[in-house]
Order: C-alpha cells, then sequence, then structure tokens
C-alpha cells in the first residue's frame, strides 16, 4: 500500500502548508484564544454577581453557544455579520467583513462561552476570605477581583484554560468549509489539485496529533509544577 504513496507532493507543499495554511491557524487560535478569554472571563463575572439579571443573560448565552454545533455558527456568523454591520452602521448595503474577520468573531463568541465556565470555576475555587480581607483593607470589589481574586483564578486554571487552547486549535480546522487556506484547507486544496487526498489528509492528520500531544505533554507539566507550587 505504502508504495502507492507519493511522498514527494508532501515534501513540495510543505512551504506553503506551513508558512500559510499553519500561520494562518496559529495565527487565528491564538486571537480567538485572548479575545474568549477576555470576553469569557467578563461573562464568568456576570454570571457571579449579585444582579440576577445579568446572571441569567450570561447563563443563556452560555447555555446557547453550547448546545450548537460550531459548524453552523461559523455559518452563521459569516453570513450574518455584514447584515449586522449594515444594521449598526446605517449603510445601504451589507458590510463586507471579510472571511478571516468573520470567522475570529465566531471563534471568540463561541469560546467565550467554555472559558467563562473554567474562569468561574476558578474564581469559585478562591476562597471567599481573601475577597473579604481585599475589602477590609479598603480594596472595591472591581480591585479586589483585578488583584486578588482573577491572578489566582487565572493560575489555578491555566492548564485547563491552555487544554481549551488546544480543542481551539483543532476546532480551528472547521473554516475550511468557508474556503479559508488555513492548515487544513490548504491540505484540501492541494489534494485535489493534485489528486493525492489520502496522502495530503494523513499528513494534515500526523501535524494535528504531533502539535496537540506535544501541546498536551506540556500542559500536564505544567499542572505538575503549579500542584507543586501550591
Amino acid at each position: 500500500m505504502l508504495s502507492n504513496f507519493d511522498f514527494d507532493v508532501i515534501r513540495r507543499a510543505l512551504p506553503y502548508l506551513f508558512y500559510e495554511g499553519m500561520t494562518f491557524t496559529v495565527t487565528l487560535t491564538a486571537l480567538a484564544a485572548l479575545g474568549g478569554l477576555i470576553f469569557g472571563t467578563a461573562i464568568a463575572l456576570m454570571r457571579l454577581s449579585g444582579y440576577r439579571v445579568l446572571g441569567r443573560i450570561a447563563g443563556l448565552y452560555v447555555d446557547f453557544m453550547r448546545s450548537l454545533p460550531l459548524v453552523l455558527v461559523i455559518f452563521w456568523f459569516y453570513f450574518l455579520v455584514p447584515y449586522i454591520g449594515q444594521w449598526l452602521t446605517g449603510a445601504s448595503r451589507p458590510i463586507s467583513v471579510g472571511a478571516f474577520a468573520s470567522s475570529l468573531i465566531t471563534f471568540i463568541m463561541f469560546e467565550a462561552a467554555y472559558f467563562s465556565e473554567i474562569m468561574r470555576a476558578g474564581i469559585q475555587s478562591i476562597s471567599r476570605g481573601q475577597p473579604a480581607a481585599a475589602s477590609a483593607l479598603g480594596l472595591s470589589y472591581a480591585q479586589s477581583m483585578r488583584y486578588v481574586v482573577l491572578p489566582q483564578a487565572f493560575r489555578n486554571m491555566l492548564p485547563v484554560l491552555l487544554t481549551q487552547t488546544i480543542v481551539l486549535f483543532q476546532d480551528t480546522s472547521l473554516v475550511y468549509v468557508l474556503s479559508i487556506p488555513d492548515f487544513l484547507g490548504a491540505a484540501s486544496k492541494i489534494a485535489q489539485r493534485d489528486g493525492r487526498l489520502v496522502e495530503m489528509y494523513l499528513f494534515a492528520a500526523v501535524v494535528y496529533f504531533t502539535i496537540s500531544c506535544i501541546a498536551s505533554f506540556g500542559v500536564r507539566r505544567l499542572q505538575s509544577r503549579i500542584a507543586i507550587i501550591r
């Protein structure tokens, strides 16, 4: 079976796969993780606030996003964001946002629902005595969250946040449905151009598997070090 494989097609495609496809994938993963973490932390604070309406809205948002297939959300945002931009700006026609901006917004909004639950668990893991002590020292609620609670919650949940980022890295492959040249999209384009689907898809699977395994190993090492620090 391997005698029929054309490994040379993989070698020729390496510059395009990594300089174009993997660069796009890593960039999308990093920006979506950062944006999702910031937005997710805000949602977590809304759910933990004493305002029932805010908590209910945040809870509905999380439940709604987590109950939808990601690929469906990608299509929704790709077709709806231009019309939302038209409505917000009052333009006469839909605003062109581009496939990258649309996919980035999609992943930020979608991953925020998952990051929010991780950060909520991290905040709740902090002893209630620490916010009380911060309040006794004259810190406001926002200051106690910024300087006392959130740094500890982030450190405690860092391994889980990184694990979710690995999942996000794998999920970014779904943007190929928008014909975006991410790593899988680039591999698919070359596979169909050269008629070498088995070689290219197998190589893409090996790359995703290798990167995810190495990243997971690093997360486990970090988790053990954090446990020692505690």
